[in-house]
């Protein structure tokens, strides 16, 4: 129940999961809302400490999703041909490495004037890399571009998730909402 196996996901893996993909739903709209912000707008200053901050929460919880992955089997991708699993493969590599890509650059940004961030002053993240010429805009630039990529990634993602529920009728979905109990080698034989 806990632990991934070849039926599916354990509850650890879905978990993190859909707390990455609520963070996601809370980043990208305050990431966007907050460009749009002016200077006399009393979210000017607090909307990107928030965002800052849940992003430092979420790239610990990327690391932590990354850890567990790693040191697991993981159930194979339920695919019609060839061509989806290696597409699906190759999605779900991205849906790892643009939001790892985009803590980094969201680092870069917030700590180009050499200040460290600020994690709801439950820590502080130190500046690390600072002063390079125009780091805040490049970073930023990456940001953006970033965020627009995971975001056309999630629509992906979530369409092949409908497409395995709704026409191939698999369990794709489904074993990312409930925890699958392992095979029982009993019942194999």
């Amino acid at each position: 129940m806990w632990h991934d196996n070849v039926n599916g996901y354990g509850l650890i893996q879905i978990v993190l999961h859909w707390v990455t993909a609520g963070m996601v739903a809370v980043l990208l709209p305050l990431g966007l809302w907050m460009t749009g912000l002016d200077y006399y707008d009393p979210w000017y200053t607090r909307a990107p400490d928030l965002h800052r901050a849940i992003g430092v929460l979420f790239g610990l919880i990327l690391l932590a999703r990354w850890a567990w992955r790693l040191t697991r089997a993981q159930p194979p991708i339920l695919a019609a041909n060839a061509r989806e699993k290696t597409a699906a493969a190759l999605v779900r590599r991205l849906l790892y490495l643009v939001p790892l890509c985009l803590v980094i650059s969201g680092y870069l940004i917030s700590t180009a004037d050499g200040r460290a961030v600020d994690v709801f002053g439950w820590f502080s993240v130190p500046a690390t890399l600072q002063g390079i010429e125009g780091q805040a805009d490049i970073a930023g630039d990456i940001h953006f571009a970033l965020a627009m990529l995971l975001l056309a990634l999630i629509v992906l993602h979530v369409l092949g998730a409908l497409r395995h529920h709704f026409v191939y009728r698999d369990d794709t979905l489904r074993r990312m909402l409930r925890p699958q109990t392992p095979p029982n080698p009993v019942e194999e034989q």
